[in-house]
């Protein structure tokens, strides 16, 4: 990036968007540094940039595409790109597809969700046509049966799967469990959420031949991201340079971190997003710098996903790791965190689903209650505090409710598993 396109970018910024000009009132007149600005709170940014005299756009609304976005505060957004950005955006995602693993000639099926505003389906479809190499392209979509899905990948010989990790989990599953066979599959391009070991062992079980890995690092709200790194390690990217500048940030002083190996929060500058400018716009994602490549960093979780039961804060990761230490055996391949309240106090249910066919090849009974002892037992030990509380009556005692993937609940708009499910009165 030069100090010439932030320049120019902070004052077109500073100019046009009202939300801007507010944010940068103190600074002197020219800024060509990104650690001169502040960082972009998100309750402030969507408070302004409503759907109707939004603050923060640059100027009408009158040529642009509106996508919903969930953004990082849990409730539907509005995101909007004019036809170049769109144009810019895709064709630089496109260009990374082929650090995934995309060959002249594969045969892609889209497995993400399309309608309701919702832009996943569509941009991988549009990232998949500007790519630098000739592919064809399988616009089925997440929300189509898997009773027609199957046999439309293999009829048409897909050889790669792109979409959710739940959606291609439940996918998986149903192939499993119908003895089908989707030889021609040789490669699961996941996004837009995390990839676990559990789901892992699911889609090698279905899909023994192909490799998995990121399809690239996105957000309709925050837009480019990182683009894939070949390699082991699937949350490894890299920023999508010139198109955008990607930072980690310290979590108490939100100053720059640039050691590997420490984690901070992702804070991301567009460069050619100008309608609806993003300036140090946080991610809701953590990361650290890997060392091995320049600009290399290794996406953690999101910043915030976690659930408060009672007194006690839970995060996923938490839970994810407690699993994957007391199943040795790697029956476990989907996980949720259920919140409920009964007799006036809150309690923890977590939710695991086995391999299909759990009663031919998964755990037995006994060994069930062996296992979900287990699980809560490493719980427990990372977080004293659960059974601390349920001791002093303020929360129930940890809970384990057995499932298969297809019963997991998801987003009915985006297919994304929902790692926390909160069943607790609102009233």
């Amino acid at each position: 990036m030069s100090a010439q396109q932030l320049t120019d970018l902070i004052r077109f910024a500073r100019h046009n968007s009202p939300y801007y000009r507010d944010l940068y009132a103190s600074l002197p007149p020219h800024v060509d540094r990104l650690t001169d600005l502040p960082v972009v709170d998100q309750q402030d940014f969507w408070a302004a940039n409503t759907l109707h005299d939004s603050r923060v756009l640059t100027g009408p609304l009158s040529e642009a595409t509106v996508y919903k976005t969930g953004g990082t505060t849990g409730s539907p957004k509005f995101s909007v790109y004019t036809r170049d950005e769109w144009r810019t955006f895709v064709t630089a995602f496109g260009q990374g597809l082929v650090d995934t693993g995309l060959r002249p000639g594969h045969r892609v099926a889209d497995l993400f969700y399309a309608g309701e505003l919702y832009a996943s389906f569509l941009f991988v479809l549009d990232s998949l046509a500007h790519a630098p190499v000739d592919n064809v392209r399988l616009p089925i979509g997440g929300g189509a049966p898997l009773e027609s899905t199957i046999p439309t990948l293999r009829d048409l010989a897909a050889q790669v799967l792109t979409g959710t990790p739940t959606t291609l989990c439940r996918l998986a599953e149903q192939v499993v469990s119908s003895d089908v066979r989707l030889d021609a599959v040789e490669l699961l391009l996941f996004g837009g959420e995390a990839l676990f070991d559990d789901q892992r062992r699911l889609l090698a079980a279905a899909f023994p031949g192909a490799e998995v890995r990121s399809v690239g690092y996105a957000s309709v709200d925050a837009g480019l991201l990182g683009r894939p790194v070949s390699g082991p390690d699937p949350r490894v990217h890299r920023a999508f340079s010139p198109y955008g500048v990607v930072e980690i940030l310290d979590d108490s002083t939100d100053e720059p971190i640039t050691e590997p190996g420490r984690p901070g929060r992702v804070v991301v500058t567009s460069l050619f997003r100008r309608l609806m400018p993003i300036i140090r716009y946080p991610a809701g994602d953590r990361a650290e710098w890997t060392g091995t490549g320049p600009g290399h960093f290794r996406i953690l979780g999101r910043a915030e996903e976690g659930v408060r039961v009672g007194p006690v804060s839970l995060y996923t990761q938490d839970a994810q790791d407690a699993v994957a230490a007391a199943d040795t055996a790697g029956h476990v391949v989907g996980m949720q965190l259920v919140v409920r309240r009964w007799d006036g106090r809150d309690g923890l249910v977590l939710r695991l689903a086995t391999t299909p066919g759990d009663e031919a090849r998964g755990p037995v009974a006994g060994d069930r209650a062996a296992l979900a002892e287990a699980v809560v037992t490493e719980l427990e030990t990372v977080r004293p505090l659960y059974p601390d509380s349920v001791r002093a009556g303020f929360v129930h005692p940890l809970s384990v409710e057995w499932a298969r993937h297809r019963d997991l609940a998801v987003n009915p708009r985006t297919g994304k598993l929902v790692r926390v499910l909160d069943e607790r009165p609102t009233s």
